[in-house]
């Protein structure tokens, strides 16, 4: 029988041969794998060590964007406008925390949160991207800032540190020329989306605020300056443990900007309107240097930079003053009889014997209408029409000259037109003509009736600065300071320089009109301030032989169908607005200024006093003209406040008339 086969080795050498390959086999395995590794170490530290020995620096080093000083605004004279101040603040880097409300939660221990304020801090790290830090708390008190600095290293991404915020030093007084800083939103987002990755990262930046408004907007990205950056070393769970000054970055500051506006003479047109509403605008009439541009009231533009919340903006919105709204350059109004000296050179222009007389007894019969006066002036020339103020002598003055010379000459003088000042929002208002009224009133809009055609009834009130036209501040004061000039058509000009350079310095072309007609009327403007003058008693400046010349206006704003042309009675949005153009001094013209007041009712109870305190601010910090100003007593240059201003009825012309005379207005 044969023997099975045994899978047993009896043989003590085939047993050693077997384990023998065994060794050589897994030797040879291990071997492989050793030189695999050798070549691969290798080729990590030799080959590509530079580039992991980068990576490993990365992760040991961040570089933090450091936002740039955002540059100041200055007035003419080096008064800070707007700047920066610091401010203490507490962040969440998200990138560095695992759960975002487990965080919060403690850091309401140490700065409590309320829910709307939990909510906004939720919504703004959605918003962001992971790598930008999202603020929780700014503008915080030493008290506070020491409390959370003194637990922020216990909690993971959390950042206590100072910033810079911006800050608006005279509140209101600047609000709309200077405008103000918020937040950025999607909408500023697509109108960067050309901007750099530098700029991009700035953008996202949590410190970041972008210009909204005013001279902020307009020149944003002068003052914004170039980001920096900070190197700092971090561990493995991110948070920074050193800073590294050698290799930081420091940022580049934004450009300072000086405008031609004076801060003494801005507040002190503030200060005289006080609650009421309105414009004033001062300018060089040499240079065209804007000195005064308010809009009143304003707003408080710090609400803005850290974002204002819901109720108070509705306050602002909802508020029938308006203060929102930049009525200096946005607001239109009817030029009232200011618009008289305009119509005068453009009869002078045009062949008027400025001898002719018109007789007025209150009233102008035309056509099946009447048009009133506020007076019985009796029989006037061109002069003693533009010193009182007489609404019939212009109602046939404009008749005999018609609205197209009267609109092209308006024009010569800066109305209808907008201005290169360097910040946007400007109207032009309406100058009427009988081309002007065919293509406004050709049907194309349902809500504009057909009548292209220029109707015989338009011209006198065009006459008298009413109908369809419309100015705004800054126009108006051009229009004065082109006459004061009376060569040479001056253009405003807001912005003296950006990072110490002359910004835009321009020449002025020659005015388009004879300079014996431009004397007649400022001779007549002269005379309006001077005894039997519409601002006889309210336009006096009290400055020795300094005299103001302007003319006064009241321009309705509501359609009275019966009574008095006294307004103040009526609703405040129901009042006549009040005007006064002025420049000085009368025999050596410097300053041009415009003031309207809103719903302010008689120009020269109302708008005369608040020209002559800007007037006298400006003249008495003049040098040159400080010299003129002799045999005054000190205590009279003293700023006067308003309570000593004429009441209704002191002046004549746009001053309210006895009761006795009273026309019926239409």
């Amino acid at each position: 029988m044969a023997a099975e086969p045994s899978i047993v080795f009896t043989d003590v050498n085939e047993r050693q041969g077997m384990f023998n390959r065994r060794i050589f086999l897994m030797g040879g395995v291990v071997a492989f794998g050793m030189f695999a590794l050798t070549g691969r170490l290798a080729h990590l530290q030799i080959v590509q060590g530079e580039k992991y020995r980068k990576l490993a620096a990365a992760n040991q080093f961040n570089l933090r964007l450091v936002p740039p000083p955002r540059g100041n605004i200055y007035d003419r004279n080096g008064k800070l406008i707007a700047g920066n101040r610091p401010s203490f603040r507490v962040m969440i880097e998200t990138n560095e925390v695992k759960n975002i409300d487990d965080t919060l939660d403690q850091v309401s221990y140490v700065l409590p949160q309320t829910l709307a304020n939990r909510r906004r801090i939720l919504r703004d790290i959605n918003q962001n991207q992971r790598s930008v830090p999202t603020i929780i708390a700014s503008d915080l008190s030493w008290e506070d800032f020491s409390k959370v600095s003194l637990y922020a290293s216990d909690i993971p991404g959390i950042v206590a540190d100072m910033d810079e915020v911006r800050a608006y030093y005279y509140g209101g007084a600047f609000s709309h020329v200077v405008g103000y800083v918020s937040k950025i939103n999607q909408k500023d987002l697509e109108n960067e989306k050309d901007a750099s990755q530098a700029d991009f990262n700035l953008l996202h930046h949590p410190s970041f605020r972008i210009g909204k408004s005013g001279i902020e907007r307009a020149f944003d990205k002068d003052l914004r300056g170039v980001a920096g950056g900070k190197k700092v070393e971090v561990d493995a769970r991110g948070k920074v443990v050193a800073q590294d000054d050698d290799g930081s970055i420091e940022p580049t500051p934004g450009k300072d900007i000086v405008l031609t506006l004076d801060a003494d003479i801005q507040q002190r047109a503030i200060d005289v309107f006080a609650q009421e509403s309105g414009s004033v605008v001062m300018m060089d009439i040499h240079t065209g240097e804007v000195l005064c541009m308010t809009s009143s009231p304003g707003f408080d533009p710090n609400l803005f930079v850290s974002g204002i919340s819901s109720d108070a903006y509705k306050l602002l919105h909802d508020y029938d003053r308006v203060p929102l709204l930049d009525k200096a350059l946005s607001g239109t109004y009817p030029p009232g009889s200011t618009f008289k000296t305009l119509v005068a050179v453009a009869a002078l222009e045009h062949g008027y014997d400025p001898k002719t007389t018109h007789t007025c007894n209150g009233s102008f019969p035309f056509g099946n209408h009447v048009f009133h006066c506020d007076r019985h002036h009796g029989t006037l020339d061109l002069h003693g029409a533009i010193v009182t103020s007489c609404d019939v002598y212009f109602y046939q003055c404009a008749l005999a000259v018609g609205p197209d010379k009267i609109a092209e000459v308006a024009r010569k003088f800066g109305l209808g037109q907008v201005f290169d000042i360097g910040i946007d929002g400007q109207k032009a208002g309406v100058v009427p003509d009988t081309a002007w009224k065919k293509a406004y009133f050709d049907g194309s809009k349902p809500w504009r009736p057909k009548d292209p055609k220029w109707q015989p009834g338009d011209t006198p009130s065009m006459g008298i600065g009413q109908g369809y036209t419309n100015v705004n501040a800054l126009q108006n004061c051009v229009a004065v300071a082109r006459l004061a000039n009376g060569r040479k058509a001056v253009l405003p000009r807001l912005v003296k320089t950006i990072g110490g350079k002359p910004y835009k310095e321009t020449t002025f072309e020659d005015l388009a009109a004879d300079p014996a007609h431009i004397a007649f009327v400022r001779a007549a403007m002269a005379d309006v301030t001077a005894a039997g003058g519409t601002a006889a008693v309210s336009g006096k400046l009290d400055l020795g032989p300094i005299l103001m010349a302007g003319k006064t206006g009241t321009a309705q704003a509501h359609t009275i169908k019966s009574g008095s042309r006294d307004t103040l009675h009526l609703e405040w949005e129901k009042r006549d607005h009040a005007w006064f153009v002025a420049f000085a001094p009368a025999d050596a013209p410097k300053y041009a200024m415009s003031v309207i007041v809103q719903h302010g009712g008689w120009g020269a109870s109302t708008a005369v006093p608040k020209a002559r305190e800007v007037m006298r601010m400006a003249l008495l910090k003049d040098p040159e003209i400080q010299k003129r100003i002799v045999g005054v007593n000190p205590a009279d240059l003293v700023d006067k406040s308003l309570t000593d201003t004429p009441q209704p009825g002191d002046d004549t012309g746009d001053a309210p008339p006895p009761p006795d005379i009273l026309p019926t207005s239409t």
